[in-house]
């Protein structure tokens, strides 16, 4: 049992807005510690969003784990080493409201919940709590008008050291910015009515240098850049929620030139809503624009005075938003169309016109639908939405007096929407670039010593070098520098280069900008990133600035590296490295798909993350705690969430299916019954609803998003997705098994023939005569899809829906794939691909698999699993790149696989009281590692093959612990030399 608080503390805030759009709010508190009497001292905490606390200047943790506001998690944190016995104690936190839901995150208010506990034996005092007696106030160096990161994430970072005492941490300020706090709920009442303590460890921080300043260059920055939250302007209820949101509508501002000029006009971030943009009156389509997707450029002649600019931003968003730019190297200003003035704020908002909230496993009729940008590819047209003659109208606007009929439909940009600046725009687009040589010394910034990097310094451009880490990181960046008041440091977290092009993250808005003040400083972010390269840009240097090092405070779930493997083959023992790091790195809160793009919890990608970690670290309180969040979704659905917790409602049902199925294996891996009593009732109620969507034919009919692989498969989100079927039908019989371990026998049975049903209504619809094959769907209007995939005949072949001739044909694909079939695109199919020809014995051919597309990340020096193979469009921002992410852990089968099979470790009864040891060596000449067990310990493994000439001698030695049941088995075709030692 978890130790759980006793709350005397009640929530707090402070300021006059319950939740305002990315506060920084700074809380104080000193308190006096007896002497003695105590001999332990817990802290309990928590925060709406995020927090950090420091005790007497040290900073001590970090939280909260993710958790749906209806169970708030807290962490309980010992902190008895950092007090001083009978002085004064300082208690600081830092407190990150977003304001708006992400996909880790729904939107309450802002709140600060904390206790600090002296414990003696059974005896315990409460010495602070968190009350009206608080000092608080906003953080004066957090710019809050920033960009999201991303449409899954939080805010990306602008830092005035200038503006605020960083000893705050030791000593409340007198200025007037700090007030007493005031109470806003008490403990265990809404918006957080239950309060549960963190059920895993806080998470690891370990400092980790980089390994090379790899490139230096001189760069001049274009004149302006900025960001605008398109979607938050147009729909403002939309911070509730991360949906998808479609409107219809126009940015738009004058640029008021000072003179004739050529100018440039940029965008990059690949915005889905961006439809054209227009200048005096002229539209010019993306066709039109100059760069490589999505990074677009328009040169254009300014005129002298007003030249009047939009952005026709009629599509759908999450809410990652517009990064732009204007270049021009002659003086301008941005006025603003309804006052003729320079503004804080100076864009204008011409619109909606239209808007509509997308939520895939719900209904919607609305003719919206059938529109370009809404859902359909119609041309928006006049039954479109009302003023539809004004929307184009206006794209002909020249002057102030143009806009004059407009200005009904047209509003100020919200300040607090539009960023001060784009730091993403200005890192990946420059006014010029040259290259230079890394002075030798300046490797200093990389290296753990007293010696500083010295950055040139040029008055007439900024600085640019790139830091190599070595392998993808996940973590916050901290730094020392020297500098003078008012230089800017501007770093830029990516993941892959290569021959000195650079895969920029589209999507991602990986940034921290930092403004020194005079002096010798240092700061650690408090956002996390991922990444392998920094890019560092130094701007507004009055002297050269000395650079004492940057680092990265890596952080992720706490485990040992208890698998191991090493083989004859170095290509595999490479993948499999990278495997292990790649799960190490997604292993957070919760399992993650990403460190970057998107640091969130997809429910089906979990599944195969877990088995990956029960084979390299063994760890399960991290897969249970996953799998029990994700019935807290059944207020978004009862078929239950893709991502949670996570202000996006979206169904994919093999998600659904993943996660039950991952919850009888996490029960056969544990044999923690008790688990599966406690959490068969959710089970049940959601597969009870998926039966539901059964249609006439037996077939699951269900509009979501119904994905299975990024591949150009037919999986509509309307319809009957094969894949998504026989799936079902494996779930269904995974449900009868759990009832019976979770005391529930007779509940189940019925799941049992519910599978057998559904797999006899797909093979007597799904199934094709001709292409001898299972076609991809039925599209929701009765037309059978003529796509077939790899994908759809692996998963009825894995899932028994194949049988008799039918598997005899399939199986021969997995050889041999029909070239006219769609293929396998993701590493993440490749999983089932792989569970598949483990199934018919097919290992070399699984290894071959592995070694082509695996090893063809190694050849690119990949220190982690990509996302994506290369070749398909799917998910990326431009065709060409090898993937999105390159740290994805649902790529990272391979550490799976290699200890299952050439291995050859499995678990044969509850809990692996039983392992079977039964290695599969394909053309490898001898392997050797570890598999960890549930409980401690793990199972040793070495084989070798010895050739006498006359016959193949298999040599197999496992150790053991000895309450363990070990059955040890050759490969076919060698004799044998078994051995089981005892541990």
């Amino acid at each position: 049992m978890l130790a759980e608080t006793k709350w005397q503390a009640s929530w707090i805030w402070g300021g006059e807005e319950a939740s305002t759009r990315n506060e920084w709010r700074c809380f104080y508190k000193s308190i006096e510690v007896p002497e003695s009497g105590w001999d332990e001292a817990i802290v309990s905490i928590t925060a709406d969003s995020r927090f950090v606390i420091y005790i007497n200047g040290v900073q001590c943790g970090r939280g909260p784990v993710r958790s749906w506001p209806s169970e708030q998690r807290y962490a309980r944190l010992d902190v008895g080493h950092l007090l001083k016995r009978g002085q004064p104690n300082s208690i600081a936190v830092l407190v990150t409201h977003f304001g708006v839901s992400t996909f880790q995150y729904l939107l309450g208010r802002g709140g600060l919940l904390a206790q600090l506990e002296l414990t003696a034996g059974e005896s315990s005092i409460v010495a602070a709590k968190t009350d009206a007696s608080w000092m608080t106030a906003v953080h004066g160096a957090h710019e809050r008008r920033v960009s999201r990161m991303s449409c899954q994430l939080g805010f990306s970072e602008q830092f005035d050291s200038r503006n605020w005492d960083e000893d705050w941490i030791l000593k409340a300020g007198s200025a007037p910015e700090w007030s007493n706090a005031h109470v806003v709920a008490a403990a265990g009442t809404e918006p957080w009515p239950a309060l549960l303590p963190a059920d895993i460890p806080p998470l690891t921080e370990e400092t980790l240098w980089p390994v090379r300043v790899e490139s230096l260059k001189k760069v001049k920055p274009v004149s302006w850049t900025g960001h605008f939250d398109i979607r938050n302007a147009m729909v403002p209820e939309s911070k509730f929620h991360a949906n998808q949101t479609s409107f219809a509508g126009y940015a738009a501002v004058i640029i008021r030139a000072s003179e004739e000029a050529g100018a440039t006009i940029g965008y990059a971030g690949g915005f889905g809503a961006f439809v054209s943009l227009g200048l005096n009156g002229k539209r010019y389509m993306p066709d039109e624009l100059t760069g490589e997707e999505p990074q677009r450029y328009l040169d254009v002649q300014l005129h002298q005075g007003d030249n009047v600019l939009w952005f026709e931003t009629t599509g759908g968003d999450h809410g990652g938003g517009l990064h732009i730019g204007i270049d021009c190297a002659k003086p301008f200003e941005l006025v603003s169309l309804l006052t003729g003035k320079p503004e804080r704020s100076p864009f204008t908002l011409v619109g909606p016109f239209a808007s509509m909230v997308h939520i895939d496993h719900q209904e919607n009729d609305s003719p919206l639908l059938q529109y370009r940008g809404f859902g359909g590819d119609k041309e928006l047209d006049a039954e479109a939405f009302d003023h539809f003659d004004s929307y184009l109208a206006f794209r002909g606007t020249q002057s102030l007096e143009q806009f004059a009929p407009y200005r009904s439909l047209a509003k100020p940009f919200p300040e607090e929407l539009a960023a001060v600046s784009s730091v993403f725009m200005s890192c990946i687009w420059k006014r010029s670039s040259e290259s230079c040589p890394v002075p030798s010394k300046m490797q200093n910034i990389v290296i753990p010593g007293p010696v500083p990097g010295i950055i040139p310094n040029d008055e007439d451009t900024d600085t640019e070098f790139i830091i190599d880490f070595g392998k993808e990181r996940s973590g916050y960046i901290r730094f020392e520098i020297d500098a003078a008041a008012g230089t800017v440091i501007d770093f830029y977290g990516f993941e892959y280069m290569r021959d000195g092009w650079r895969q920029d993250t589209y999507g991602l808005d990986n940034v921290l900008r930092y403004t020194c003040r005079e002096g010798r400083q240092s700061y650690e972010s408090p956002v996390r990133r991922g990444f392998r390269y920094l890019m560092v840009t130094v701007r507004g240097a009055s002297r050269p600035a000395k650079l004492y090092g940057v680092q990265v405070i890596q952080s992720h779930y706490p485990v040992a590296e208890i698998g191991r493997f090493h083989s004859s083959d170095p290509l595999l023992n490479d993948i499999w490295e990278i495997s292990k790091y790649t799960t190490k790195l997604c292993m957070e809160d919760t399992f993650v798909d990403c460190p970057a793009y998107e640091q969130a919890f997809w429910v089906g990608d979990s599944r195969n993350e877990a088995l990956v970690n029960y084979y390299v670290f063994g760890e399960a309180d991290i897969v249970k705690r996953c799998l029990k969040l994700v019935p807290g979704s059944k207020h978004q659905s009862p078929l239950y969430a893709d991502q949670v917790p996570s202000g996006w409602s979206s169904v994919i049902p093999n998600w659904t299916f993943f996660w039950a199925i991952a919850v009888l294996e996490y029960v056969g891996r544990t044999g923690d019954r008790q688990f599966a009593a406690e959490i068969w009732p959710d089970v049940r109620f959601t597969l009870d609803h998926y039966l539901q969507k059964l249609d006439e034919r037996g077939l699951l009919f269900i509009r979501g998003w119904n994905l299975l692989d990024w591949a150009p498969i037919d999986q509509p989100g309307n319809g009957v997705v094969t894949h998504q079927n026989a799936i079902f039908a494996q779930t269904l019989r995974a449900a009868a098994e759990l009832s019976a371990l979770a005391g529930a026998e007779e509940q189940g049975a019925s799941f049992a023939k519910a599978s057998q049903d559904l797999i006899d209504a797909i093979n007597l619809h799904l199934w094709s005569d001709d292409k001898q094959a299972y076609l991809d769907c039925i599209h929701a209007d009765g037309t059978r899809s003529e796509t077939f995939s790899m994908q759809t005949q692996v998963i009825a072949f894995l899932n028994g829906v194949a049988s008799g001739l039918r598997r005899e044909t399939i199986a021969s694909y997995l050889d041999s794939p029909p070239e006219d079939f769609v293929q396998i695109g993701s590493p993440f199919m490749a999983f089932f691909y792989y569970e598949a020809l483990a199934s018919e014995g097919k290992f070399m051919v699984m290894l071959d698999n592995m070694r082509k597309h695996f090893g063809e990340m190694i050849e690119y020096e990949a220190t982690t699993c990509w996302e994506m193979y290369p070749n398909f469009k799917e998910n990326r921002a431009n065709p060409n790149l090898l993937t999105r992410s390159h740290c994805h852990a649902w790529s990272a089968a391979p550490g799976y696989f290699l200890g299952a099979y050439v291995l050859g470790v499995t678990g044969t009864a509850d809990g692996w009281q039983k392992v079977r040891v039964s290695p599969q060596p394909g053309d490898l000449k001898w392997a050797r590692g570890a598999v960890p067990l549930p409980d401690g310990g793990r199972v040793d493994v070495s084989w070798r093959i010895e050739d006498t000439g006359a016959e193949k001698l298999f040599h197999l030695e496992v150790r053991a612990p000895r309450d363990i049941e070990v059955e040890l088995a050759a490969p076919q075709g060698y004799c044998s030399s078994l051995h089981r030692l005892e541990i």
